[in-house]
């Protein structure tokens, strides 16, 4: 435990102060004047500090003591400081008080009450002390992990994700099959790819498929291959997920969106590690670890009778549960901070950065769609942003609509890219494109116009 400090000039009032701690087994240590005391707090051992309010003969404004408290302040914020002071300078103890002083005690002192009041503060300061402490522990693991393990580039700051984190890279080398839960958006397939580079198998195949996806009547060939024949249009041997990644990973998807007829032949493959292709009658053998993922509560979905429990078992040996980005508030600037940096640079030639304004209003929303709104919601702003300085109405969150027609100078070199790319995802749809940018159809004419691009159209 650190010691108080005794900053007193009398040694009649240091010495009784000395034996009361000693009698009562607290370490102590007495400086005469304000610059030793200044001298031992920069030290970094002091506890508490118990000072007097004069120290100058005939002194009693208490200035002096005044003088001494923010000093220590200015050295250490939060060091606990009890006043000692004599009638005629108890006005400025009190005002010290309201300044952030623990609390005073006039000359005589009550000798319970003193020992109470530092046995408290010595045991708030150790506190905050081992307070300190496990944060600094819980960095370094942060940083040994990501020094001695890959990440897939995963951002987070939050001691949830770390421990989502963590675990993934501890079941990496179990070779056991992973579920991995979490709203959409949250980055459960960051977490598989996580699993997949530390795993033994980090060299083989990663295999990808949106299992929720995929109608009953393409879940076979697709999962399992088909030969040539098998079907109408089936003119060539198509090559099945599991057999793509054999000796690798298989990551599905949206697994809880698996129909009860898919659900079946998955668990036949899972549990005897064959199959056959659409068409075949040969069974063939693969060794594959299959990871999944899901936004469905499972265990709900079994209680109606729309997800095998045996299935649910084969599948979470271990379960990861990604938290929503709501549920990690910390994350959300570092996370929004990386994404920008991949963007490129505004029309000047400068890095975009981020306002004041947009960064308080990234903090306060709740993120229903999580990394992947967050993502979205950036991308949009670089393309109607008028300067590199990103704000929040740039991002969507407040009311107003950028005028391209009010913009000036060279374009950056890539947006035209990006608008070509945003049209061709929505058909060549002005209105819907510039629906999803917050933008009024004129406004992106006026865009279009700007950066050379030009809509075919086609006779009906």
């Amino acid at each position: 435990m650190s010691d108080v400090l005794i900053v007193e000039d009398q040694p009649a009032v240091a010495r009784a102060l000395a034996v009361l701690f000693d009698v009562h087994g607290i370490g102590h240590r007495v400086a005469k004047t304000p610059s030793e005391a200044l001298s031992e707090v920069a030290g970094g051992s002091v506890g508490v500090v118990l000072q007097d309010m004069n120290f100058a003969p005939g002194a009693t404004s208490g200035e002096e003591g005044a003088a001494l408290f923010r000093g220590i302040r200015r050295i250490d914020p939060s060091m606990p400081v009890l006043l000692m002071t004599a009638w005629t300078s108890l006005e400025s103890a009190v005002r010290l008080v309201r300044e952030g002083a623990s609390d005073y005690f006039a000359k005589p002192w009550d000798d319970e009450k003193l020992l109470a009041s530092v046995r408290t503060l010595l045991r708030l300061r150790a506190a905050e002390a081992e307070n300190a402490r496990l944060k600094a522990v819980r960095a370094r693991p942060r940083e040994e992990l990501a020094r001695r393990h890959d990440l897939s580039g995963v951002v987070y700051e939050s001691e949830a994700m770390h421990r989502v984190v963590s675990l993934a890279v501890q079941v990496a080398a179990s070779d056991v099959p992973v579920l991995i839960t979490g709203p959409n958006g949250a980055g459960k397939e960051k977490i598989a790819e996580i699993v997949q580079a530390n795993s033994s198998r980090r060299d083989a195949p990663f295999v990808r498929v949106n299992a929720g996806a995929l109608p009953d009547e393409l879940l076979e060939s697709e999962l399992f291959g088909a030969e040539a024949g098998a079907y109408t249009g089936a003119r060539r041997l198509r090559i099945g997920r599991f057999e793509a990644a054999d000796g690798g990973t298989l990551f599905l998807d949206e697994i809880g969106n698996l129909s009860p007829a898919g659900q079946m032949k998955l668990l036949r493959v899972l549990q005897s590690a064959e199959f056959e292709r659409l068409g075949s009658s040969e069974t063939r053998r693969v060794d594959v670890r299959v990871l999944c993922a899901t936004n469905a509560n499972l265990r709900d979905a079994i209680a109606r009778g729309k997800f095998r429990e045996d299935l649910y078992f084969r599948l979470n040996v271990i379960e990861l549960a990604v938290p929503g980005l709501k549920e990690r508030p910390e994350d959300v600037l570092p996370i929004a901070r990386s994404i920008l940096d991949g963007v490129g640079v505004s029309r000047s030639g400068a890095p975009f950065v981020f306002s004041e304004d947009a960064e308080r209003a990234m903090v306060a929303y709740g993120w229903p769609g999580n990394v992947r709104e967050l993502s979205n919601r950036i991308q949009r702003a670089a393309l109607v942003a008028v300067s590199e300085v990103i704000r929040a109405a740039d991002m969507g969150f407040e009311a107003g609509e950028p005028d391209a027609s009010a913009e000036a100078g060279p374009l950056p070199s890539g947006q035209k890219a990006a608008f070509e790319e945003l049209l061709r995802r929505h058909g060549g749809s002005v209105s819907r494109a510039a629906q999803e940018l917050g933008l009024s159809r004129q406004a992106l004419y006026r865009r279009m116009e700007r950066l050379g691009i030009v809509l075919e159209r086609r006779p009906r």
